[in-house]
C-alpha cells in the first residue's frame, strides 16, 4: 500500500493542513483537506473516504469535494463511517441547509456520494481494501481504522486519548505495517488535551506501551497543533522504547 498524506495537522494555517490521507489514491481516510490539498484529477480518482468523526476538521472537504464531483461527472464516492457518525452527516451537514445534500445531486439514480456503514470491528470490502472501524475515546463517537490490502495492513488511530480496544485489536494483527497515532498538545498542555480527548507525548507513551512491541511498530504521528508543534515534536523526540515518525505534508510512504 501506497499512503499519501495531503493533511496531518490538528489545524491549519498556510503551512498546515487538517488530516486526510490516501491509499493508492483509491481511499481516503478523512476528508479534512481532500480539496485544498488534491487536484481534480485525484478528487475524481478517489473511489470512497472514511471518516472517523464528524468533527469538522475531519469532514470539511467533503462538502467542496462533492461538489468538484458532481461538475465533473466522477462515479459516486463511497462515504464510509459508523451509524453514528454517517448520521452527523446526513442530519448536521449534506442536509439542504448548511450544504446541498448530493445523495440526490444530480438525481437520486445518480447521486454525488452515498453512505456506506460500518459495523463496530466488522471486515468490511471498501474500494478495494478490508476495513474495520475500532471505536476509541474521544469527546463524541469516534473509530480508530484497520485498513488491509495483500497480506498487509495499516492501522489509523483517529482523535482519541488514552485508549483500550483499540491495543487489544492491534495485538491481535500479524501483518500491521505501521500505525498512524496522533498527538496533539505538549505536556504542559495536559488538561486541555484530556479535555478534548487527545493525546500529549505523555499519555502516548503510556498508550503505546499497550502494544506488545512497541519499538517494532513504525508510528506515524499526526493532529500536531500548530500552535504546539515545536513542543510537542521535542517532546516526543525524547520518549524511548518507541519508533516514532512526525509526518509532514506531502510524505509519500510505501508500507
Amino acid at each position: 500500500m501506497q499512503l499519501r498524506v495531503v493533511g496531518c495537522h490538528g489545524g491549519e494555517t498556510p503551512k498546515h493542513r487538517t488530516c486526510a490521507f490516501l491509499l493508492d489514491e483509491r481511499l481516503a481516510i478523512d476528508a479534512g483537506s481532500l480539496t485544498s490539498g488534491l487536484d481534480l484529477p485525484l478528487q475524481c480518482k478517489l473511489e470512497a473516504v472514511l471518516v472517523s468523526h464528524s468533527h469538522l476538521d475531519h469532514i470539511r472537504d467533503l462538502a467542496t469535494i462533492a461538489d468538484n464531483r458532481a461538475q465533473l461527472g466522477c462515479p459516486p464516492l463511497q462515504v464510509v463511517g459508523t451509524k453514528p457518525t454517517l448520521d452527523v452527516l446526513k442530519k448536521h451537514f449534506f442536509n439542504d441547509l448548511l450544504w446541498p445534500d448530493f445523495t440526490a445531486i444530480p438525481s437520486k439514480k445518480e447521486p454525488t456520494i452515498v453512505y456506506k456503514t460500518l459495523k463496530p470491528e466488522v471486515r468490511t470490502e471498501i474500494a478495494g481494501f478490508g476495513v474495520r472501524a475500532i471505536s476509541v475515546s474521544h469527546t463524541i463517537d469516534t473509530s480508530a481504522f484497520i485498513v488491509d490490502k495483500n497480506g498487509a495492513a495499516v492501522a489509523y488511530s483517529g482523535d482519541t486519548g488514552p485508549t483500550e480496544r483499540l491495543w487489544q485489536v492491534l495485538n491481535e494483527q500479524n501483518d500491521l505495517r505501521a500505525l498512524l497515532m496522533e498527538v496533539s498538545f505538549p505536556n504542559e498542555a495536559q488538561r486541555l488535551a484530556t479535555l478534548s480527548g487527545h493525546h500529549t507525548p505523555q499519555t502516548l507513551l503510556k498508550d503505546l506501551q499497550k502494544y506488545a512491541r512497541p519499538k517494532d511498530l513504525p508510528t506515524l504521528l499526526y493532529h500536531i497543533k500548530p500552535a504546539f508543534q515545536r513542543e510537542v515534536e521535542k517532546q516526543c523526540a525524547k520518549l524511548k522504547g518507541v519508533e516514532l515518525t512526525v509526518l509532514d505534508l506531502g510524505d509519500q510512504l510505501l508500507l
